[in-house]
């Protein structure tokens, strides 16, 4: 077979993503030029490696073969090139970290101040949803993910470095707003905005209930964090959040969290990465920069006290009600 090293790099992307349009995008090249690569590839290998299925495609055997040995050859090439990065020293290289979409409320900012102490490190982040993170550690196609509860069925490593309290958020307008500890059981009969299936957050919120024998009423269901807090705000439903995520909401009172006994739900976040992966000098300096200094850093802001109440918004949203310090 005469193949290169750019046909299995292609190749390994579209049977990762099964997606020719999103190897495309992570690659940074044009679809025919993906098409082109596999097609070259099929020719050398002398079989199809893809199948079409529906409007999606599929891999043949011959493909789930060359798949296997495309992944073991592309991290070689990985471990080869963190060792030349760690042979340069950490004060150049590469840093490839992952998030989830909740954490980008957040890691821009742990980001910044970490190309400020070490400018000669070029760092890139990927925001996706937990799916995707999955995919990503389980091809070890990353250096570092962040991400609230760790993957149990991939063999990771992983290192707690922050609290992630998760609250109830509800319009200023709610009558629950202005109620103190309140029960659980008050909140059966309103209806939840949700996230999507496999969110961290959701699944928190729904094992929360459950262990409190409490069903809930799911409503709208979003994948993105900005169109939850927009459908609470709109009236179309109370939604448990990430602190993280409501920062600027709660200092202009557009949204209120309320007093629910049991809440904040105590999470933390994490490092993520492939258990037994070499670090690059890049990648340990991350490590240990977040772990160090990532609370100072990325906290949010306490919740407005009684005596610190947030803003009034202008227009519908006025004489929001006050929030106790949990």
């Amino acid at each position: 077979m005469h193949l290169t090293l750019r046909q299995l790099r292609v190749f390994e992307a579209v049977a990762r993503h099964l997606s020719y349009t999103r190897a495309a995008e992570e690659l940074h090249l044009s679809q025919p030029a993906v098409s082109m690569q596999v097609r070259q590839l099929e020719e050398a290998a002398g079989l199809p490696l893809f199948e079409r299925l529906g409007k999606g495609v599929g891999l043949t055997e011959a493909g789930r073969e060359v798949y296997s040995y495309s992944r073991s050859i592309n991290r070689s090439l990985q471990e080869m090139d963190e060792v030349m990065q760690s042979l340069k020293g950490v004060n150049r290289g590469r840093l490839h970290v992952a998030v989830a979409s909740t954490v980008n409320y957040f890691a821009p900012r742990l980001l910044a101040v970490f190309h400020q102490r070490y400018p000669g490190i070029t760092p890139r982040l990927d925001v996706t949803n937990r799916e995707t993170l999955m995919r990503l550690l389980d091809s070890n196609s990353i250096d570092i993910a962040v991400m609230g509860q760790p993957p149990t069925d991939i063999d990771v490593e992983s290192e707690s470095f922050m609290e992630n309290p998760l609250v109830v958020i509800a319009p200023p307008t709610h009558p629950l707003v202005s109620e103190r500890l309140i029960p659980t059981a008050r909140l059966t009969g309103e209806v939840f905005v949700m996230r999507e299936p496999g969110s961290g957050t959701r699944q928190a919120m729904e094992r929360f209930f459950k262990e409190q024998g409490l069903t809930i009423r799911h409503g709208m269901q979003m994948t993105r964090n900005e169109a939850v807090k927009q459908a609470v705000r709109s009236g179309l439903g109370l939604s448990v959040v990430s602190l993280h995520t409501i920062e600027l909401e709660l200092e202009t009172g557009r949204l209120m969290v309320l007093d629910v006994e049991g809440f904040p739900l105590a999470r933390k976040w994490h490092l993520v990465y492939r258990r037994g992966k070499r670090l690059s000098p890049a990648a340990r300096a991350f490590r240990d920069f977040v772990v160090q200094e990532g609370p100072r850093i990325a906290a949010p802001a306490p919740l407005p006290t009684a005596e610190a109440a947030p803003p009034t918004p202008p227009g519908p949203l006025s004489k929001p009600q006050e929030i106790r310090q949990d």
